[in-house]
């Protein structure tokens, strides 16, 4: 399987917007863009929520035959690793290797020294295509870098034969992800880590590094554009040279984590990627789940109570909550406010605080990641929340499109 030049990763917690969302690359068609949807859940989703791959699978197939959609689509296994793995080969043809926990632990010394003996000669200057910049490379440099990396690599190596062993017909996509982990990863490190990829004979469609700036769940961006834009275009370029040093997938591209709501990166985005002819995965997970609950709350009535309910119990869970999510959310909880003040709010006022709209005084981007992460408690409600989604289904699909749609596809895709 291939995945097209542009694509899109829709996590779905509650799997009741596949229609929606589908629908929003849809449009996108219409505009002259391929964008594959690609609906993904990873296993912590799926144990929170009480849902199976196959789930996942289902919702996918059915949007896809009801809009009549024949454009690529894919099921991604989202941050697997050999312990998870097996539950998700049926169900996917997209795979998602989480590496970054092995990221920093060294491979043995032998395996180190045959790595860097066998790319000496990457040793010198290299020169980046489309760029005036280029990387200097010294041997240890080259050494630095596997040491901190292979056994990463080898990880995502051994879970990637384990898909194959298990896989007939087409090959799926493989991402190899080593976005959640403290410090980004520099051109140069980037450029190594692919060439061991490679050397693990990783059929790699994307990679998902960890870039400068921080990319919190569901707000957005935080740290210098200019910083950032130079760090992707410098991405963009050793994938480029990668690509063709060592004979990867002619389709190699960069992947970006917690991209959902990152606004102020997606210009800068959009003309790295005309300039490069390149393409680009982004995933938006999360943001579905908050336009859904912003659905509620507008609503009014019983449907707000329930938002009120998430928000208060997630507020009384803050610790359990945030802490799998660390490396993505920055919130203070001096700026949250206490679950009796939000007793009295109309459903616009607590949609306007949860709406990521930056020009409205009312929206808090503390209170948008804290109920980010907080869906475990909207699933332990369980028939309360999902037939709730249900009533108001028209309504809820209406900003689930127009969010993924106009605030995301049209600035980073389209350029407007």
């Amino acid at each position: 399987m291939q995945l097209p030049k542009y694509s899109i990763g829709v996590g779905d917690r509650f799997a009741h917007q596949g229609l929606a969302q589908l629908d929003a690359a849809i449009l996108a068609g219409r505009e002259g863009v391929e964008i594959a949807p690609v609906w993904n859940k990873s296993h912590r989703e799926h144990t929170i929520v009480g849902s199976r791959p196959a789930d996942v699978r289902a919702e996918a197939d059915a949007a896809v035959q009801t809009r009549r959609w024949t454009g690529a689509y894919f099921v991604d296994a989202d941050h697997i690793g050999l312990k998870t793995v097996d539950a998700f080969l049926e169900a996917s043809d997209f795979f998602t290797l989480d590496v970054a926990d092995w990221i920093g632990v060294e491979a043995p010394v032998q395996v180190t020294e045959r790595f860097v003996t066998r790319h000496a000669n990457l040793v010198g200057r290299l020169t980046l295509p489309g760029l005036d910049r280029s990387l200097e490379v010294t041997r240890a440099e080259i050494s630095g870098a596997a040491k901190k990396f292979l056994a990463a690599i080898g990880e995502a190596g051994r879970i990637f034969r384990r898909i194959e062993e298990a896989k007939g017909g087409p090959k799926p996509v493989i991402e190899v992800s080593m976005d959640e982990t403290d410090r980004p990863q520099t051109p140069l490190e980037l450029f190594i880590i692919l060439a061991a990829v490679a050397d693990e004979g990783i059929r790699a469609q994307t990679i998902a590094p960890r870039f400068v700036g921080r990319f919190n769940k569901g707000v957005d961006y935080v740290g210098d554009v200019v910083e950032f834009g130079r760090q992707f275009e410098e991405d963009l370029a050793v994938v480029a040279l990668a690509i063709e040093r060592f004979q990867l997938p002619k389709n190699l591209k960069l992947s970006v984590h917690s991209g959902s709501d990152k606004f102020a990166i997606y210009r800068p985005m959009h003309e790295a990627l005309k300039k490069f002819d390149a393409g680009l995965h982004l995933k938006t997970a999360g943001t579905t789940w908050l336009e859904e609950l912003i659905g509620l709350a507008a609503a009014g009535g019983d449907r707000l109570a329930i938002a009120k309910d998430v928000y208060r119990g997630a507020h009384g869970r803050f610790d359990e909550l945030c802490a799998p999510y660390a490396s993505v959310v920055a919130i203070d909880r001096g700026k949250l406010p206490p679950p009796e003040a939000i007793a009295g709010w109309s459903g616009d006022a607590f949609a306007a605080a949860l709406r990521h709209d930056t020009a409205c005084d009312a929206y808090n981007p503390h209170l948008r990641q804290l109920l980010h992460v907080g869906y475990k408690v909207a699933a332990e409600m369980g028939d309360r929340f999902t037939a709730a989604l249900r009533q108001h289904s028209t309504v809820i699909a209406a900003g689930v499109t127009q969010n993924l749609y106009e605030r995301h596809i049209c600035p980073l895709f389209l350029g407007r």
